[in-house]
């Protein structure tokens, strides 16, 4: 649920997130972020931060803030407003690739793997990332009505790609 949506410049993001908490919305649902690099007015990565005022039993009032990274640009990192948003700083650096400047969960580790196996190389939830899986194998979706009998050969219509598929070019030959 949300109530109202603001949209700050990177450098005033923390400030943001401090003022939402001090005006109410004390409570972080979640932050990530959106791939849009392929934007052509503005690409670069939206980090997105959920907050709910809980002060009101049976009314809660949600806040959607939003920042504009361009590629490479680090995100001010919110675990000085909120502790909790640790977890959801290192998910996004380790999923999108976006540096976290200031990060501190008290363990002075700093941003390291936490849902991927050791060893995994990329980031996998931008768009250019490649899905090797299916490069390896047919996705399951990719048979259209009456394919995949050789007795009965019916029209096809156009191919449907699934997201995350490598063009035929892609992988090892």
């Amino acid at each position: 649920m949300v109530d109202e949506a603001r949209t700050v410049e990177r450098a005033a993001w923390r400030g943001a997130v401090a003022a939402a908490r001090d005006e109410g919305f004390a409570f972080l649902d979640w932050l990530s972020a959106v791939d849009r690099t392929y934007d052509e007015a503005a690409p670069g990565y939206d980090v997105v931060c959920h907050l709910y005022d809980v002060r009101s039993p049976g009314a809660l009032r949600g806040l959607l803030l939003t920042t504009r990274l361009a590629d490479g640009e680090a995100l001010p990192s919110v675990t000085g407003v909120f502790p909790g948003a640790a977890w959801h700083e290192r998910e996004t650096h380790e999923m999108f690739g976006i540096d976290v400047e200031g990060f501190d969960d008290g363990t002075g580790l700093g941003l390291r793997p936490l849902l991927l196996p050791d060893g995994f190389e990329g980031t996998p939830l931008r768009k250019s990332f490649q899905l090797a899986a299916r490069a390896s194998r047919p996705w399951p979706g990719g048979k259209e009505p009456g394919e995949g009998h050789e007795s009965s050969r019916s029209p096809s219509r156009r191919r449907v790609q699934a997201p995350g598929v490598p063009p035929p070019e892609w992988g090892p030959r």
